[in-house]
């Protein structure tokens, strides 16, 4: 319990706590913080534990441990306080409280003020888990959220690292979280789908739609995959910047081309576009060799002077290309 009277201690001797889940902390906000201290103080107290220290040179030295007002300990330092007001808190029989209620008493501080980005809200909870054996069940009583809710914010945990990273600074947000984590045994599909979330800001339900239609892909066996097609596949795909996949069937297939927007689609037709401009009848893909209709008669592509004419629609020339499925 905490003892009824607010204590003055010096600033210096009141230590960090070590067992606070927040990693960073808004300069900005800390500096609004101070301001506002130097103007009014502070109007609710740190909360700490005193401890006892022996010197080794005789005697004891008293310290204290903050267990919750972090923010306010930083901007006290900012506006130059040299003491502090706190309340000391220590256990029924006059004894610090254990790491377990530091590690929860700053984590609910946090969850209250919604200060805690979901990766240090993550390793939080995995750290209640596994240092003092709590359950997901329990942890939700203490934080005074769902057992669903716990559970999703471990599971972010799984992510690799550079989505984590990216989930803290909120590049991403918790929303995309759960189609990259549908991905997790496919790390190459992941990290694409990560990437193009970052660069075309896919939103949610975009991303969703994208990692589901990946999760539920047939999945086709390397062994079972005829050479030749296997080359073409790579050619394709170095083509167009995307994977594609080729599906035979007894009679014909289909060419499945992903893509992540109407900009990626364009850039498809352009690309194709352009391959079927500059290539000869003996280059042409996939081993077909082309017929005379195909090839841009001399001048077709060319105004006077050898400059580019306008193209009318892009559109056309892919559509025209059999067995695209996209």
């Amino acid at each position: 319990m905490y003892q009824n009277s607010i204590f003055w201690i010096e600033i210096e001797k009141i230590k960090p706590n070590p067992f606070q889940p927040r990693k960073e902390f808004d300069e900005f906000k800390l500096r609004d913080l101070a301001d506002s201290i130097k103007q009014y103080g502070i109007l609710q107290p740190l909360v700490v534990t005193r401890r006892e220290i022996e010197k080794p040179e005789g005697g004891l030295v008293v310290e204290y441990e903050l267990i919750a007002g972090e923010r306010r300990l930083r901007a006290s330092k900012i506006a130059g306080l040299q003491q502090v007001p706190v309340l000391i808190r220590i256990g029924e029989e006059g004894k610090e409280e254990e790491d377990r209620v530091k590690l929860e008493l700053a984590i609910i501080e946090n969850l209250q003020r919604e200060d805690l980005n979901p990766v240090d809200r993550a390793k939080a909870f995995q750290r209640l888990a596994d240092d003092f054996g709590f359950k997901h069940v329990q942890i939700a009583v203490k934080v005074g959220k769902s057992r669903e809710y716990v559970s999703n914010t471990i599971r972010l945990l799984a992510l690799p690292e550079e989505m984590l990273t990216a989930l803290a600074e909120r590049k991403i947000t918790e929303g995309h979280t759960r189609p990259l984590l549908m991905l997790c045994d496919r790390k190459e599909e992941q990290l694409t789908l990560y990437k193009e979330i970052i660069f075309k800001k896919l939103n949610v339900r975009e991303s969703e739609r994208i990692a589901r239609r990946i999760a539920v892909e047939k999945v086709r066996k390397i062994s079972l995959i005829d050479p030749e097609v296997a080359e073409f596949e790579a050619e394709l795909t170095e083509v167009l910047g995307t994977r594609v996949q080729i599906e035979k069937k007894d009679v014909g297939g289909k060419i499945v081309i992903d893509f992540f927007s109407n900009d990626d689609v364009r850039a498809f037709m352009k690309r194709l576009h352009n391959e079927m401009k500059g290539e000869s009848v003996s280059e042409t893909p996939l081993g077909e060799t082309k017929s005379e209709a195909d090839i841009p008669a001399e001048g077709d592509d060319l105004a006077e002077g050898g400059e580019d004419v306008m193209e009318k629609d892009p559109d056309e020339d892919i559509y025209n290309v059999k067995n695209f499925s996209l």
